[in-house]
């Protein structure tokens, strides 16, 4: 296996997970644990059984597994212990869940992600990256809103570190391929099922699209490329939701069924807003901080020596006008990466 030497980063060093549990947070670990050595790998959740079922799978010597909730702050500082990296994957994430039950979504997305801020300056943790979503961006639902707050807090988190050695960023990606609660566990259900179609929310919905081991490696690499303060955003294809259900089932009917509470049409990584702070490199795109930090980072060179450059006034990384589409041929290939048939 061809490991990047960034990733050496990681050995002899302990790394928490908050929401561990998750899609993400078992490729992550399974990722991390092929490629390097680590000295501790806690994950944090607050689901005994899924902690249960992944220790039977991740049962190595370095494991740690702490249920804990990030609402309570004295736990999340408790399990942050002499940790040095932290990714925080813990979120509400379902659009519809969050419109009906709005203040529990603030409670873990917005109250949790700054409970995370304060462990970890508690802790003197080295970086920690939060998870952020296309759905932050131009919010009109909750769980987007709560997650532009978030992404805030952990941006500005850098301006009062003091003499902390802590550093904060975000990475923000689409939807990715097969995690719980998507569209292809859903259609891959209703197929296995006999259904006589498939539900379509809108003709015209786009999204960007990138698998799991994708979003895992750009965290990775993310580490090793920030000063903190930045927001991560990977260069991903879109896909039309009709061709994600004619690339999983051929020639099977499918039925509009409108779009669902808080929805959007397409997705917006980048705002137009925000071209005047974006910069775009190799494989990504990176927003720099709206506010001045006390000390001044030059952004345009990161910390692995990759240069990027201003994009143009009014610039918007839009998944329906997203210049790379994935046709239905290779939205299959992109499921069978993802071990989805």
């Amino acid at each position: 296996m061809n490991i990047p030497s960034e990733q050496r980063m990681f050995d002899g060093k302990s790394i928490l997970i908050t929401g561990g549990t998750g899609s993400f947070g078992r490729q992550f670990v399974k990722t991390l644990l092929q490629r390097c050595r680590p000295k501790r790998l806690v994950i944090y959740s607050r689901d005994e059984l899924k902690q249960f079922e992944m220790a039977g799978e991740f049962n190595q010597d370095c494991m740690r597994y702490f249920i804990g909730d990030v609402r309570d702050l004295s736990r999340t500082t408790m399990a942050m212990r002499k940790v040095d990296y932290v990714v925080h994957a813990a979120a509400l994430k379902q659009v519809p869940a969050a419109e009906y039950n709005p203040m529990e979504c603030i409670k873990t997305n917005i109250y949790g992600g700054e409970n995370v801020i304060h462990a970890a300056l508690a802790n003197d943790v080295e970086k920690v990256i939060a998870l952020s979503t296309d759905k932050a961006a131009n919010p009109i639902n909750l769980y987007g809103a709560t997650k532009l707050v978030s992404d805030k807090l952990f941006v500005a988190a850098n301006n009062f570190v003091g003499d902390h050695r802590t550093r904060f960023a975000v990475v923000r990606y689409g939807n990715v391929v097969g995690s719980r609660g998507s569209v292809v566990p859903l259609f891959n259900k209703l197929v296995a099922q006999g259904s006589d179609h498939l539900p379509i929310t809108d003709v015209r919905m786009t999204r960007f699209w990138i698998t799991l081991q994708q979003g895992v490696d750009f965290v990775l690499k993310n580490f090793a490329r920030m000063y903190g303060g930045e927001v991560f955003v990977p260069k991903i294809p879109s896909v039309n939701v009709v061709d994600v259900a004619h690339a999983m089932a051929p020639g099977l009917a499918h039925k509009v069924v409108g779009i669902r509470p808080g929805e959007k049409l397409h997705e917006v990584m980048c705002p137009a807003d925000d071209s005047h702070l974006t910069l775009e490199f190799a494989d990504h795109y990176l927003i720099r901080p709206t506010i001045q930090f006390v000390q001044e980072v030059d952004f345009t060179t990161n910390r692995l020596g990759e240069r990027g450059q201003a994009v143009a006034p009014g610039f918007e990384y839009h998944s329906g006008r997203n210049p790379q589409f994935l046709s239905v041929e290779e939205i299959r290939s992109f499921n069978h990466a993802s071990g989805i048939a």
